[in-house]
């Protein structure tokens, strides 16, 4: 067999699929891109990551990319330029409860003692756990059933923000689905509550433990989903 004959018998290989920019940022554009849950898109974001933060520029918004614990999202300016036109916001802020921004501190203090006790990235509690971490802050003698459920409420609500994702049930030896609701704290929340925040947490866990003699009073170091 020639040379020739050779070329024109083997095929040439198949291109890898193109990822359009418009498929990095309409993700983007609904909420974080976590490299563990695409992994094809994460790595055409890496690609075209100035591409994004011009096209994103011209709706006003800046991308945020952590590649060491893997996940992106785009943010809204915190200050904006008196100067500069108005433009409608296309990710809405949303002050958050006295409730949910204590699970939420309470979360991220969690997952810093994690870091640094060196153990596993991947932050597991039950709703057991996360009921025992708001426990010390609730009034002696609160109803066991009503503190799960409003546990459970306020997490659900920190699953919507992208915080924490909910795991699926584990089937044991025996065949059984675990009953006890597994969650995961996602590592995002790092850049929500920085460490300047994380270093004031006992000023401001004081704060919320004077607020529980009045539940009324909306948490004025609570976080906002921006």
């Amino acid at each position: 067999m020639t040379h020739e004959t050779l070329g024109n018998t083997l095929a040439p290989p198949a291109a890898a699929p193109q990822i359009e920019l418009t498929s990095i940022v309409v993700p983007l554009l609904k909420g974080v891109l976590y490299r563990d849950e695409d992994a094809a898109l994460w790595a055409a974001l890496l690609t075209l990551q100035p591409r994004v933060r011009d096209y994103v520029a011209v709706l006003g918004l800046t991308l945020t990319l952590d590649e060491a614990e893997g996940y992106a999202y785009l943010r809204a300016p915190a200050v904006e330029d008196d100067d500069a036109p108005k433009l409608p916001r296309l990710i809405a802020r949303r002050p958050l409860s006295f409730q949910v921004s204590l699970l939420l501190a309470l979360l991220r203090k969690k997952l810093a003692e994690s870091d640094a006790s060196g153990g596993d990235t991947r932050l597991i509690l039950s709703l057991d756990a996360v009921v025992e971490l708001v426990r010390v802050f609730l009034p002696a003698g609160s109803n066991e059933s009503r503190v799960m459920d409003q546990v459970e409420t306020n997490l659900n609500k920190i699953i919507d923000l992208g915080f924490v994702r909910r795991l699926k049930p584990q089937t044991g030896s025996a065949g059984r689905v675990g009953q006890t609701p597994m969650y995961e704290v996602r590592r995002i929340l790092k850049a929500f509550v920085d460490a300047q925040w994380l270093a004031e947490f006992d000023a401001r866990l004081a704060a919320y433990q004077a607020q529980l003699a009045n539940p009324e009073t909306k948490s004025e170091a609570g976080v906002s989903d921006e």
